[in-house]
Protein backbone atom coordinates (compact mmCIF):
# COMPACT_ATOMS: atom_id res chain seq x y z
CA UNK A 1 0.00 0.00 0.00
CA UNK A 2 1.12 3.42 -0.49
CA UNK A 3 3.11 5.16 2.87
CA UNK A 4 0.72 8.17 3.08
CA UNK A 5 -2.62 9.31 2.17
CA UNK A 6 -1.37 12.90 1.35
CA UNK A 7 0.84 15.64 2.35
CA UNK A 8 0.24 18.63 3.52
CA UNK A 9 2.66 21.25 3.14
CA UNK A 10 1.55 25.08 5.25
CA UNK A 11 2.71 28.25 5.18
CA UNK A 12 4.64 29.57 8.58
CA UNK A 13 1.83 32.16 8.61
CA UNK A 14 -1.72 31.78 6.47
CA UNK A 15 -2.14 35.20 4.25
CA UNK A 16 -4.46 34.05 2.20
CA UNK A 17 -8.16 32.24 1.41
CA UNK A 18 -6.36 30.16 -1.15
CA UNK A 19 -5.84 26.80 -0.82
CA UNK A 20 -3.58 24.70 -3.65
CA UNK A 21 -4.15 21.06 -4.27
CA UNK A 22 -2.63 18.46 -6.48
CA UNK A 23 -4.82 15.25 -6.27
CA UNK A 24 -3.24 13.16 -9.30
CA UNK A 25 0.55 13.98 -8.98
CA UNK A 26 1.48 11.11 -6.45
CA UNK A 27 4.27 8.20 -7.55
CA UNK A 28 4.58 5.82 -4.73
CA UNK A 29 3.77 2.74 -6.68
CA UNK A 30 4.49 -0.51 -3.91
CA UNK A 31 5.33 -3.52 -5.40
CA UNK A 32 2.33 -5.53 -4.10
CA UNK A 33 0.38 -3.12 -6.39
CA UNK A 34 2.94 -3.24 -9.51
CA UNK A 35 3.34 -7.09 -9.78
CA UNK A 36 -0.75 -8.27 -10.33
CA UNK A 37 -1.23 -5.20 -12.61
CA UNK A 38 -1.33 -6.14 -16.14
CA UNK A 39 0.92 -3.14 -17.09
CA UNK A 40 4.63 -2.04 -16.39
CA UNK A 41 5.62 1.00 -14.41
CA UNK A 42 5.21 3.58 -17.18
CA UNK A 43 2.51 2.50 -18.63
CA UNK A 44 0.14 2.73 -15.05
CA UNK A 45 2.10 6.15 -14.88
CA UNK A 46 0.40 7.29 -18.24
CA UNK A 47 -2.48 9.00 -16.06
CA UNK A 48 -0.59 10.75 -13.41
CA UNK A 49 0.02 14.17 -13.05
CA UNK A 50 4.03 14.02 -12.76
CA UNK A 51 5.71 17.08 -10.87
CA UNK A 52 2.33 19.04 -10.17
CA UNK A 53 2.92 18.91 -7.21
CA UNK A 54 6.56 20.26 -7.68
CA UNK A 55 5.41 23.19 -9.72
CA UNK A 56 3.06 24.39 -7.22
CA UNK A 57 5.47 23.38 -4.07
CA UNK A 58 6.18 27.35 -3.62
CA UNK A 59 2.71 28.06 -2.76
CA UNK A 60 3.43 27.86 1.46
CA UNK A 61 5.91 31.01 0.80
CA UNK A 62 3.24 32.54 -0.49
CA UNK A 63 0.88 32.24 2.27
CA UNK A 64 -0.84 29.21 0.84
CA UNK A 65 -1.06 25.38 1.87
CA UNK A 66 -0.10 22.83 -0.53
CA UNK A 67 -2.33 19.41 -0.71
CA UNK A 68 -0.77 16.61 -2.67
CA UNK A 69 -2.02 13.17 -3.03
CA UNK A 70 0.08 10.11 -1.64
CA UNK A 71 -1.56 7.07 -3.45
CA UNK A 72 -1.74 7.44 -7.38
CA UNK A 73 -4.37 7.86 -9.39
CA UNK A 74 -3.82 4.53 -11.00
CA UNK A 75 -4.57 2.99 -7.67
CA UNK A 76 -7.37 5.31 -6.41
CA UNK A 77 -8.44 8.93 -8.02
CA UNK A 78 -9.14 11.14 -5.35
CA UNK A 79 -10.53 13.53 -8.58
CA UNK A 80 -13.92 10.85 -8.53
CA UNK A 81 -16.78 10.54 -5.63
CA UNK A 82 -15.89 7.57 -3.44
CA UNK A 83 -19.50 6.15 -4.93
CA UNK A 84 -18.59 5.98 -8.53
CA UNK A 85 -17.71 2.44 -8.46
CA UNK A 86 -16.84 0.77 -11.76
CA UNK A 87 -19.67 -2.67 -11.67
CA UNK A 88 -16.60 -3.66 -14.64
CA UNK A 89 -13.42 -3.96 -12.33
CA UNK A 90 -15.49 -4.45 -8.52
CA UNK A 91 -16.96 -7.51 -7.72
CA UNK A 92 -20.32 -6.76 -5.80
CA UNK A 93 -20.08 -2.73 -7.35
CA UNK A 94 -23.79 -2.02 -7.95
CA UNK A 95 -25.10 -0.73 -11.44
CA UNK A 96 -26.60 2.54 -10.98
CA UNK A 97 -27.37 5.38 -13.12
CA UNK A 98 -25.56 6.16 -16.30
CA UNK A 99 -22.28 7.76 -15.43
CA UNK A 100 -19.39 8.54 -18.14
CA UNK A 101 -16.54 8.73 -15.98
CA UNK A 102 -17.13 5.10 -14.49
CA UNK A 103 -17.79 3.51 -17.99
CA UNK A 104 -15.43 4.49 -20.00
CA UNK A 105 -12.98 2.77 -16.99
CA UNK A 106 -12.21 5.79 -14.92
CA UNK A 107 -14.35 5.62 -11.37
CA UNK A 108 -13.17 6.12 -7.98
CA UNK A 109 -10.74 2.84 -8.25
CA UNK A 110 -9.84 2.96 -11.89
CA UNK A 111 -10.01 0.46 -14.32
CA UNK A 112 -7.73 2.05 -17.11
CA UNK A 113 -4.95 4.49 -17.66
CA UNK A 114 -5.39 7.32 -19.48
CA UNK A 115 -4.61 6.05 -22.80
CA UNK A 116 -7.22 3.28 -22.23
CA UNK A 117 -4.76 0.37 -21.46
CA UNK A 118 -6.41 -2.31 -18.56
CA UNK A 119 -4.46 -2.01 -16.07
CA UNK A 120 -6.03 -5.28 -14.57
CA UNK A 121 -6.37 -9.08 -16.06
CA UNK A 122 -9.57 -9.23 -14.14
CA UNK A 123 -11.63 -7.97 -11.43
CA UNK A 124 -11.07 -7.14 -8.00
CA UNK A 125 -12.67 -7.50 -4.44
CA UNK A 126 -15.14 -5.25 -3.26
CA UNK A 127 -13.06 -5.04 0.18
CA UNK A 128 -10.20 -4.18 -1.57
CA UNK A 129 -11.74 -1.28 -3.08
CA UNK A 130 -13.10 -0.07 0.14
CA UNK A 131 -10.14 -0.08 1.86
CA UNK A 132 -8.61 2.19 -0.64
CA UNK A 133 -11.39 4.61 -0.47
CA UNK A 134 -11.17 4.36 3.47
CA UNK A 135 -7.25 4.09 3.80
CA UNK A 136 -6.56 7.16 1.35
CA UNK A 137 -9.67 9.14 -0.26
CA UNK A 138 -11.56 9.37 2.92
CA UNK A 139 -8.24 11.43 4.91
CA UNK A 140 -7.32 12.83 1.73
CA UNK A 141 -10.91 14.76 1.59
CA UNK A 142 -11.21 15.12 5.11
CA UNK A 143 -8.44 17.10 5.43
CA UNK A 144 -9.18 19.21 2.17
CA UNK A 145 -12.18 20.25 3.48
CA UNK A 146 -10.85 21.20 6.86
CA UNK A 147 -8.57 23.44 4.82
CA UNK A 148 -11.44 25.14 3.27
CA UNK A 149 -13.03 25.39 6.58
CA UNK A 150 -10.16 27.10 8.00
CA UNK A 151 -9.77 29.22 5.40
CA UNK A 152 -13.73 30.58 5.37
CA UNK A 153 -13.45 30.73 9.10
CA UNK A 154 -10.31 33.51 8.78
CA UNK A 155 -11.02 34.92 5.93
CA UNK A 156 -14.72 34.95 5.01
CA UNK A 157 -14.15 32.66 1.71
CA UNK A 158 -12.47 30.12 0.38
CA UNK A 159 -10.68 29.67 -3.19
CA UNK A 160 -9.34 25.92 -4.05
CA UNK A 161 -6.92 26.08 -6.86
CA UNK A 162 -6.75 22.54 -8.17
CA UNK A 163 -4.01 21.80 -10.18
CA UNK A 164 -3.66 19.19 -12.94
CA UNK A 165 -2.08 18.40 -16.18
CA UNK A 166 -3.25 17.26 -19.80
CA UNK A 167 -1.61 15.48 -22.23
CA UNK A 168 -0.27 17.78 -25.38
CA UNK A 169 -2.69 15.96 -27.73
CA UNK A 170 -5.90 17.20 -25.24
CA UNK A 171 -5.84 20.33 -27.26
CA UNK A 172 -5.84 19.41 -30.29
CA UNK A 173 -9.47 19.75 -30.99
CA UNK A 174 -9.71 22.93 -29.38
CA UNK A 175 -6.16 24.77 -30.93
CA UNK A 176 -7.25 26.47 -34.73
CA UNK A 177 -5.29 26.82 -37.01
CA UNK A 178 -3.62 30.29 -37.28
CA UNK A 179 -4.39 31.17 -33.89
CA UNK A 180 -1.88 30.52 -30.66
CA UNK A 181 -2.62 26.84 -28.85
CA UNK A 182 -3.70 27.12 -25.70
CA UNK A 183 -1.17 25.90 -22.48
CA UNK A 184 -3.84 26.18 -19.81
CA UNK A 185 -7.21 25.39 -19.58
CA UNK A 186 -9.38 26.65 -16.30
CA UNK A 187 -12.37 24.67 -15.47
CA UNK A 188 -15.35 26.35 -13.10
CA UNK A 189 -18.07 24.32 -14.64
CA UNK A 190 -19.21 27.19 -16.38
CA UNK A 191 -19.82 29.38 -13.52
CA UNK A 192 -21.45 27.08 -11.20
CA UNK A 193 -18.02 25.93 -9.43
CA UNK A 194 -16.58 29.81 -9.25
CA UNK A 195 -17.58 33.13 -9.13
CA UNK A 196 -16.66 35.31 -12.35
CA UNK A 197 -14.10 37.33 -10.64
CA UNK A 198 -11.88 35.00 -9.06
CA UNK A 199 -11.66 32.93 -12.25
CA UNK A 200 -11.34 35.86 -14.27
CA UNK A 201 -8.44 37.01 -11.77
CA UNK A 202 -6.75 33.60 -12.20
CA UNK A 203 -7.15 33.39 -16.20
CA UNK A 204 -5.02 37.06 -15.45
CA UNK A 205 -2.40 35.36 -13.32
CA UNK A 206 -1.33 33.02 -16.09
CA UNK A 207 -1.57 35.41 -18.82
CA UNK A 208 0.23 37.59 -17.02
CA UNK A 209 3.18 35.02 -17.18
CA UNK A 210 2.62 34.69 -21.12
CA UNK A 211 0.46 31.33 -21.13
CA UNK A 212 -2.40 31.17 -23.60
CA UNK A 213 -5.43 30.36 -21.13
CA UNK A 214 -9.28 28.99 -22.17
CA UNK A 215 -11.80 27.76 -20.05
CA UNK A 216 -14.09 24.72 -19.76
CA UNK A 217 -12.90 23.02 -23.26
CA UNK A 218 -12.39 20.38 -23.12
CA UNK A 219 -12.12 19.99 -19.43
CA UNK A 220 -14.76 22.04 -17.43
CA UNK A 221 -13.93 20.44 -13.97
CA UNK A 222 -14.69 16.79 -12.05
CA UNK A 223 -16.11 15.80 -8.98
CA UNK A 224 -13.24 18.54 -6.76
CA UNK A 225 -15.00 21.39 -8.24
CA UNK A 226 -18.57 20.03 -8.20
CA UNK A 227 -18.01 18.95 -4.91
CA UNK A 228 -16.64 22.01 -3.22
CA UNK A 229 -17.74 24.83 -5.23
CA UNK A 230 -19.79 26.30 -3.92
CA UNK A 231 -20.03 30.36 -5.19
CA UNK A 232 -23.05 31.52 -3.24
CA UNK A 233 -21.13 30.36 -0.68
CA UNK A 234 -18.58 32.18 -0.75
CA UNK A 235 -16.60 28.69 -1.46
CA UNK A 236 -14.98 28.96 -4.88
CA UNK A 237 -13.10 25.65 -6.93
CA UNK A 238 -11.16 25.84 -9.99
CA UNK A 239 -9.57 23.15 -11.70
CA UNK A 240 -6.03 24.09 -13.53
CA UNK A 241 -4.90 21.99 -16.23
CA UNK A 242 -1.48 22.49 -17.39
CA UNK A 243 -0.32 21.46 -20.98
CA UNK A 244 2.71 18.76 -20.04
CA UNK A 245 4.66 19.31 -22.52
CA UNK A 246 5.87 22.83 -21.44
CA UNK A 247 7.45 21.33 -18.19
CA UNK A 248 8.67 17.70 -18.99
CA UNK A 249 8.87 14.46 -21.55
CA UNK A 250 5.72 13.13 -21.74
CA UNK A 251 6.65 9.50 -22.89
CA UNK A 252 9.44 9.09 -20.53
CA UNK A 253 7.73 10.85 -17.48
CA UNK A 254 10.70 12.99 -17.16
CA UNK A 255 11.52 16.41 -16.45
CA UNK A 256 12.55 18.60 -19.27
CA UNK A 257 14.93 21.33 -19.73
CA UNK A 258 12.71 23.90 -19.11
CA UNK A 259 11.07 22.33 -16.09
CA UNK A 260 13.22 24.79 -13.71
CA UNK A 261 12.38 27.96 -15.99
CA UNK A 262 8.85 27.02 -16.37
CA UNK A 263 8.69 26.36 -12.36
CA UNK A 264 9.98 29.90 -11.62
CA UNK A 265 7.61 31.10 -14.12
CA UNK A 266 4.84 29.58 -12.30
CA UNK A 267 6.12 30.59 -8.76
CA UNK A 268 5.24 34.11 -10.29
CA UNK A 269 1.36 32.92 -11.30
CA UNK A 270 1.38 31.21 -7.37
CA UNK A 271 2.00 35.24 -6.01
CA UNK A 272 -0.37 36.45 -8.30
CA UNK A 273 -3.32 34.24 -7.37
CA UNK A 274 -2.37 34.07 -3.50
CA UNK A 275 -3.43 37.74 -3.62
CA UNK A 276 -6.86 37.15 -4.67
CA UNK A 277 -7.50 35.42 -1.22
CA UNK A 278 -6.24 38.58 0.68
CA UNK A 279 -8.36 40.14 3.16
CA UNK A 280 -7.64 43.58 1.17
CA UNK A 281 -8.38 41.83 -2.12
CA UNK A 282 -12.10 40.30 -0.50
CA UNK A 283 -14.65 40.13 -3.37
CA UNK A 284 -17.95 41.30 -2.05
CA UNK A 285 -20.33 38.64 -0.50
CA UNK A 286 -22.68 36.73 -3.38
CA UNK A 287 -26.42 38.61 -3.10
Amino acid sequence: MPRHAYHLLQPQRRTTAVVFASPHSARDYPWSFLRRIALDERSVRSSEDAFVDELFAAAPRFGAPLLSAGAPRAFVDLNRGAEELDPALIEGAPRSGHNPRVASGLGVVPRVVANGKAIYSGKIPMAEARRRIDQYWRPYHATLAAQLDQAQETFGQAILVDCHSMPHEAMDSVARAGTRRPEVVLGDRFGAAAGGEIVDRIEAAFEAAGLKVVRNTPFAGAYVTQAYGRPRRNRHAVQVEIDRALYMNERLIRRNGNFPAFQRLLEGVIAEITQIGRPAARPLAAE
